[in-house]
């Protein structure tokens, strides 16, 4: 069961993430190759271009026509490169002329063009450009997938149980969906909340195991040579809090300003809260292997704090359970503390 909610996480992961890439680039400047010439603006260039080509090839074919008659004269080479050079000079001074009073507005189409670049999009107004660019920075509201993992203890305020005391290594890892949600475009203030799936494992050290007797669970030594040892508990996540971002407000012109909300250093504090969704006791020796997936009595539900801090897409988090790591009166008052590092939170 594990490993289905494992497998379709991951996926739903990947996918998002896929998509989140696929909006950021709607939403930024376009990659070149997309926006090297705004359509308006290359319609109005080959026009143009067409049009002096017609009065080029109108010139030169009235310049040929003179120059046949000049070179009937039948003058000596200094007199005929001289009349010749007058000709094409007076022909080049007419082309100049004559394009010149097409009108191309050469100020306009470089506006449209880098208006065009800035949002993929021709615009025909200052009202429509400002409409654009109020929609390409509004506020964030978006769920993107993140990924984490964090080095967990055992803490509590009383005399150390048998698990304090053979405790090795343990670890958090985890990973979902965060909804984020700013509140304003040029807020520094944001909402996050979101779905995870976190996969709890404590590993007893000095060759002890997991038992279970009677319904009662308790840690056991191991006959023999103990390869593997390890508790391991799926949560379904659901964290809750507030997000705080440094980043100064940025101009998009039009007098629209913003903050990024996902970029520079950030950060958050949040409550989160889950609920079991299995248990897998696995043990490996080389007299006996098995993985029980039975009740250890691992709390059945989880809640905490976290206060994450974090520079663009890499963060660094401290996770404290304020409920029980196992449930009733097995290795008493044992909460979990995670130190751990996550992309995309």
């Amino acid at each position: 069961m594990i490993k289905k909610f494992i497998i379709t996480g991951m996926l739903c992961l990947v996918a998002t993430s896929i998509n989140a890439q696929r909006k950021t680039l709607s939403l930024n400047l376009q990659p070149k190759e997309d926006t090297t010439v705004s359509p308006i603006v290359k319609e109005k260039v080959e026009e143009y271009a067409a049009k002096i080509n017609t009065i080029i090839q109108e010139e030169k074919k009235l310049m040929e026509s003179e120059l046949l008659v000049l070179q009937a004269k039948n003058l000596d080479k200094v007199d005929f490169d001289k009349q010749k050079a007058q000709v094409a000079d007076s022909y080049s001074e007419k082309i100049d002329q004559r394009i010149e009073a097409l009108g191309f507005d050469l100020d306009t189409v470089i506006q449209k063009q880098v208006r065009y670049s800035l949002l993929n999009s021709d615009v025909a107004s200052n009202e429509e450009l400002k409409q654009k660019l109020m929609k390409k920075f509004r506020a964030t509201k978006d769920f993107s997938g993140y990924f984490s993992y964090g080095i967990m203890t055992l803490t509590n305020d009383k005399p150390d149980n048998d698990l304090d005391k053979n405790l090795g290594y343990a670890n958090n890892l985890e990973f979902g969906l965060k909804f984020n949600y700013q509140f304003s475009r040029t807020s520094p203030w944001g909402l996050i909340s979101g779905l995870g799936f976190s996969w709890r494992t404590v590993r007893p050290d000095n060759n002890m195991v997991f038992a279970k007797q009677n319904g009662e669970v308790s840690l056991s030594k191991f006959e023999g040579s103990l390869d593997k040892s390890k508790l391991r508990t799926g949560y379904l996540m659901v964290p809750l809090g507030f997000q705080y971002n440094f980043s100064k407000l940025r101009n998009a012109g039009m007098d629209i300003q913003y903050r990024p909300y996902s970029d520079g250093f950030r950060v958050g504090a949040n409550v989160y809260g889950g609920i079991k969704m299995s248990t897998n006791n696995i043990v490996k020796g080389n007299d006996q292997n098995f993985r029980d997936r039975s009740n250890y009595q691992v709390n059945p539900f989880v809640y905490g704090a976290q206060v994450t801090l974090s520079y663009d897409n890499i963060s660094i988090f401290v996770k404290k359970d304020f409920s029980n790591f196992f449930k009733d009166s097995y290795f008493q008052n044992d909460k979990a503390l995670v130190f751990g590092v996550a992309l995309g939170w």
